[in-house]
């Protein structure tokens, strides 16, 4: 039986230009500000000054108290409409996220698609189910909300 992939996609409006908000979400140290405090993330290193397609971010967060290391690339870069991140190592099996941003005159529409597959088997699915479905959510969640309060958009 193969592993499954679970996918997340979420909208958010943004009331500002694209310009603007490609410039905030393309600062990977923005991660770091958007980021829930309780995962303790932070960057460790860049391959590159700026994001660009290639560059590798080195990251360490805590998950339940469990010190974790993730490294991802960026393996697409449009400026400002598109770019993706994908986890190379770290604790999941399958992490690929596209960051999508359209200009709707008065703001921006940005959009989250995210494909992840946690190792494990069966067993990986027990604790999707059981954790990691809910902590990604509620990762997700604080983002929009942060977002929200940031640039000045509705939650």
């Amino acid at each position: 039986m193969s592993d499954h992939i679970y996918q997340l996609r979420q909208e958010q409006f943004i009331p500002r230009p694209i310009s603007e908000v490609f410039a905030f979400f393309s600062d990977a140290h923005n991660l770091e500000t958007i980021t829930p405090p309780w995962l303790s993330f932070k960057i460790l290193s860049m391959s590159s000054p700026s994001i660009q397609k290639g560059t590798h971010i080195r990251y360490q967060l805590r998950l339940q108290g469990i010190p974790l290391r993730w490294l991802t690339e960026i393996s697409e870069w449009n400026p400002p409409y598109q770019f993706v991140d994908e986890q190379l190592s770290g604790p999941y099996k399958l992490w690929h996220h596209t960051h999508t941003f359209e200009d709707h005159g008065d703001g921006t529409l940005m959009k989250d698609a995210v494909r992840y597959q946690l190792p494990f088997g069966v067993l990986g699915r027990i604790v999707h189910v059981l954790k990691v479905r809910r902590d990604v959510e509620q990762i997700i969640a604080f983002r929009r909300d942060l977002i929200a309060r940031y640039f000045g958009a509705a939650v």
